[in-house]
């Protein structure tokens, strides 16, 4: 690796990380400029082991021992260091984590070669919330669905939040962009997945009533906040699922939602363990 003292804020190669609290201005840079920002060495170990590329990394000096092993397959990429308040001057807030990496995204897989082998995969439709969409990721990963397909408007999963709240599944489950209903239908039915909607409506069915009897394949779709899902999404639907209710509420964080929802159709298909 290349170690480099920082004592230039505009020194070249630190741009990757400068004002990382503008979120508007990552929305627009990260994705265009082909980067993610990996936050701490657990993440970082993770996107490395997902085949990932490092581009740079950025870090305090206590860290560089442990970030040391993980970049010896990569010589050539430069490693900033510099202390605790350099750092938060640079980036706009504390680095409590300890090292940053700006990573090269990977190409995103076809949708229909993600679907071609799954059961269970989650649709996320336009929800722009970067918490909700890493802790939709981290259930995925512990509740065992296959895969997360994501439609155009929705939140980058991964945006510097959503990787550190997913703890960093979001780089070891496959995903993936859909196109707009239209399109995304066709493929999910060609496919074999049932569309099941997380909704409320008079003619839904009840989770548990939905997951003791599922479909061979399903697609559990989520919506925003409040909006909740689409009227195309909501159309596009063949069956609309909803998680009953106690004390006049009416339903759950979607997070919170996908993880019951996914629990339950996990139950039914997982061995016990004693």
């Amino acid at each position: 690796m290349l170690l480099h003292r920082i004592d230039d804020l505009e020194a070249g190669g630190l741009a990757d990380y400068s004002r990382l609290t503008d979120v508007a201005l990552r929305r627009v840079t990260e994705p265009e400029g082909g980067l993610y920002i990996a936050e701490s060495t657990k993440v970082i170990t993770r996107a490395l082991a997902a085949g990932h590329r490092p581009r740079s990394v950025l870090l305090q000096e206590q860290w560089l021992a442990d970030v040391e092993p993980l970049l010896a397959p990569y010589p050539d990429v430069p490693v900033f260091v510099g202390d605790a308040a350099v750092l938060e001057r640079l980036t706009g807030y504390h680095l409590h984590r300890g090292a940053l990496a700006a990573m090269h995204r990977p190409v995103l897989p076809d949708p229909a070669d993600l679907m071609r082998d799954a059961r269970r995969v989650v649709v996320l439709e336009d929800i722009v919330d970067h918490t909700n969409v890493g802790a939709i990721f981290r259930s995925v990963a512990g509740l065992g669905a296959d895969a997360v397909l994501v439609t155009p408007r929705c939140a980058d999963p991964l945006y510097r939040r959503s990787v550190r709240v997913s703890m960093g599944t979001v780089l070891q489950v496959p995903w993936t962009r859909l196109p707009e209903w239209d399109d995304a239908v066709p493929l999910l039915h060609d496919a074999g997945f049932d569309i099941a909607a997380l909704a409320l409506s008079d003619d839904a069915v009840t989770l548990d009533a939905y997951a003791a009897d599922p479909p061979e394949r399903v697609a559990m779709v989520f919506g925003a906040e409040g909006d909740g899902l689409s009227r195309r999404a909501l159309a596009a639907a063949d069956t609309v699922v909803t998680i009953p209710m106690l004390h006049g509420v009416d339903s759950l964080n979607v997070a919170s939602a996908s993880a019951v929802a996914l629990w339950a159709l996990s139950a039914r298909s997982q061995p016990q363990q004693g």
